[in-house]
């Protein structure tokens, strides 16, 4: 992998990551899933962004440099991913929505419970963080290094594939087409309108 191909905008990075390789390496064993799903966050001009309001502590990795891993927790449960994008000092990121699991499968599903089928153990970001083991320790992992979060490029993906969408679950500017999967993949998570949702402009 590239950085090159990450340093562009988040909206431009998303759908070319669909295919490509998220692994992550822990005491436990290895687990890789080949992405199947992402949504792009444009930082300060994207009122769904967690860098919408600047810098902070919590978002700094987001900030750059591209190639990185963001990670964060959810409703305080659940880790999730997100690989850095876009120019240095400016955030940009694309959150890693769902995969295919395609190394590891018993780990995995021992992470995520002995009844979940194939299909849905990396399917939801909250899922493809704990399918994974990725956890706040692995914030800022240089995803290009070969460390013990790495991504990698898989096999392409044809272009008549790739469905754009509005994002899951977020209230503001839920409506920007900045969702990016794998049309008829049994592992992309369920469109869901936000409850808090209003309408919005922009991309």
């Amino acid at each position: 992998m590239n950085v090159d191909l990450l340093s562009h905008p988040a909206e431009e990075v998303a759908p070319k990551l669909l295919g490509c390789v998220l692994t992550c390496k822990t005491p436990e064993g290895t687990v890789s899933i080949a992405i199947t799903e992402t949504e792009a966050y444009s930082g300060t001009a994207d009122p769904a962004s967690h860098a919408y309001r600047g810098r902070t502590a919590r978002n700094a990795t987001m900030f750059g440099p591209a190639g990185h891993l963001y990670v964060y927790r959810s409703h305080g449960l659940h880790w999730c991913a997100n690989v850095v994008t876009g120019t240095d000092g400016i955030a940009s990121g694309v959150l890693i929505r769902a995969g295919r699991v395609i190394e590891g499968e018993d780990l995995a599903r021992k992470r995520r419970g002995a009844k979940v089928d194939s299909p849905r153990l990396a399917r939801g970001p909250g899922n493809v963080g704990q399918a994974l083991g990725i956890t706040a320790e692995h914030n800022g992992a240089d995803l290009l290094a070969g460390t013990s979060v790495m991504l990698s490029e898989g096999e392409p993906v044809p272009a008549a594939l790739i469905r754009v969408g509005p994002r899951v679950g977020v209230s503001k500017a839920h409506d920007w087409q900045h969702r990016f999967y794998l049309a008829g993949d049994p592992t992309v998570s369920a469109y869901r309108l936000s409850p808090r949702a209003k309408p919005s402009a922009g991309a």
